[in-house]
């Protein structure tokens, strides 16, 4: 494969979601990333319906990667890691601050043997303050990061939870981006690595200020951000479903008045801007509301579409598989797994025009690589054997 990322090997300590689901986008690119697990496996294996420690939830986040099972609560496993990364450019680990220093893997340690090393650490809320040391799973960041605020219904001002995890893949884009321009500086410097640390709380925060917490920015004059929160919320009732539909700018609110046939909505000072728009967006909602009760979704929408107005049915998830524009992206593939029988997995989001992508869905079997990526290594067979005879390394041979 002749991948962006080709020649890239990435040594993956991290489970669950928010650092394999970073690697997994370098993986689709070309690296190499070498999956290090414990005896027990990464817990998503066992999340799910699914066959030989291979759940829908851990395919997705281990496509393209290799295996290697190794005990690390031995010294030789330990060991072993280090040979790794010798000749490795990243290391990746989400363990809570101090747990990998304990294992005697630190970045100083690591650096030593390999300087160009790009050494990255994943954590709730990075490895100072009061936090630091706490358990963390997606909804604790939502819940600090304003998330549920933000889904508050206006009637009852109860915060809910978003129901799919957005910090653990906010994180892991921030750090599959975080990755590649390190790889880009090193390769434009002097070749030196560096360490990379990601936490949770503030990937979310950052990646949310620009619009759902910017009543923030202004020292000494922030305002409720839940205004106009209200106008985001663009879910209508049709006579037979759901659609959405919004208007912006003022040739939207115009081509919105025109479909929904209400001229004199044009007229009404309260609407006469985009922000007198949001500011009375709660009549303004009720009154498309009504409207939009009377026709069927596909009425609707093709009235829409001939105004150019933004729209879309609301799909529920089954019904993604069947849209005509997902078809006409030929975003989801069907494939044959080896344990799993016939799959659907989404191709890589972006497209290169030259560079290839991974279009393979395999995730590894536990320890399915053990041995092949420890020959690669250099280390001999005899060696390999008695490890795995000493249960620090298991094998699928």
């Amino acid at each position: 494969m002749n991948g962006p990322l080709s020649g890239f090997r990435i040594i993956d300590l991290s489970s669950v979601l928010s650092g394999p689901a970073a690697t997994v986008l370098l993986a689709d690119q070309g690296a190499d990333v070498v999956k290090v697990e414990s005896p027990t496996g990464d817990i998503v294996r066992r999340m799910g319906r699914g066959h030989d420690g291979l759940s829908p939830a851990f395919v997705a986040a281990n496509r393209g990667k290799r295996s290697v099972c190794l005990n690390l609560k031995e010294s030789a496993g330990i060991d072993m890691v280090k040979r790794l990364v010798t000749n490795a450019d990243v290391f990746i680990q989400n363990f809570r601050p101090g747990a990998i220093e304990r294992m005697g893997l630190s970045y100083e340690i690591l650096q030593a043997l390999n300087p160009s090393l790009l050494y990255v650490s994943i954590s709730g809320f990075g490895d100072k303050g009061p936090y630091s040391h706490k358990r963390v799973y997606d909804p604790v960041i939502q819940a600090l990061t304003g998330l549920p605020d933000m889904q508050a219904d206006a009637a009852e001002a109860r915060p809910k939870m978003v129901r799919t995890v957005i910090p653990d893949k906010v994180s892991a884009l921030t750090t599959a981006q975080a990755i590649t321009a390190a790889l880009l500086e090193r390769e434009r410097g002097d070749g030196t690595g560096q360490h990379i640390k990601v936490a949770m709380i503030d990937a979310t925060i950052s990646f949310l200020w620009p619009e759902a917490l910017a009543g923030l920015t202004m020292v000494g004059q922030e305002h409720s951000v839940r205004t106009g929160q209200l106008a985001q919320d663009l879910i209508f009732e049709t006579s037979d479903g759901y659609i959405t539909c919004g208007a912006v700018s003022d040739d939207e609110w115009r081509g919105m008045c025109s479909a929904l046939e209400r001229p004199d909505w044009l007229d009404d000072e309260r609407f006469s801007t985009p922000m007198g728009r949001v500011q009375n967006a709660k009549a303004r909602l009720e009154g498309m509301s009504d409207v939009l009760r009377s026709k069927t979704s596909d009425e609707w929408l093709a009235l829409l579409d001939a105004e150019d107005v933004p729209c879309a049915p609301v799909l529920t998830r089954p019904e993604i598989l069947e849209n005509e524009q997902v078809k006409a992206n030929r975003l989801i593939r069907e494939y044959h797994h080896p344990a799993l029988g016939d799959i659907r997995q989404p191709r890589p989001g972006a497209r290169f025009s030259r560079s290839e992508i991974r279009d393979d869905p395999v995730a590894p079997l536990l320890g399915e690589h053990s041995r092949e990526v420890l020959t690669d290594l250099g280390v001999p067979d005899a060696e390999i054997n008695a490890l795995i005879d000493a249960e620090v390394l298991m094998a699928r041979d």
